[in-house]
């Protein structure tokens, strides 16, 4: 079943870089007790992850802060050390926290996983945005296959 507002983020564990090396961060603790922009899509180093919704989301760090927004999450089906890579790639550092849902346990828990195999990709995440808060969703943009709209930076802002 798919997640909706209103709903509690379900717990898994997912993992971020630190300077030690890949840790464990629950999900829990991502949202306890703060307000947070989530955007998730299928692959760091995609074309348009890369091209436009990460980077969409990098200019507009400071603004999702100025409407209260304690994190910006990028989250995908990668390991950690793909997603420390690429915030590398894209000067993420300080803009957006990169979590890794390496096993897809957080994304089959949301129910918004896909099948990616045609392209040799796997299980994946659907392409979404969300904000959650203190660890209820408060609002849910899942885009349809191919599309990129709802879950933009651009869209996002105005519903924090």
């Amino acid at each position: 079943m798919t997640i909706k507002v209103g709903d509690k983020v379900p717990s898994a564990t997912l993992m971020h870089m630190t300077e030690k090396g890949p840790a464990p961060v629950s999900s829990d603790d991502l949202f306890k007790g703060k307000k947070v922009v989530v955007f998730a899509l299928p692959g760091a180093f995609t074309p348009t992850c890369s091209a436009r919704h990460l980077p969409g989301y990098i200019e507009h760090a400071a603004d999702f802060k100025g409407k209260g927004v304690a994190d910006v999450v990028c989250l995908s089906v990668n390991d950690a050390f793909v997603m420390n890579a690429w915030s590398k790639d894209q000067n993420a550092a300080g803009k957006v926290t990169m979590v890794a849902d390496g096993n897809g346990e957080f994304t089959k828990k949301m129910g918004l996983e896909m099948d990616a195999s045609k392209f040799g990709m796997g299980l994946r995440s659907q392409r979404y945005a969300m904000v959650v808060d203190n660890g209820i969703v408060k609002k849910l943009e899942v885009e349809e296959p191919g599309a990129f709209k709802v879950s933009s930076a651009d869209h996002m802002l105005g519903l924090v």
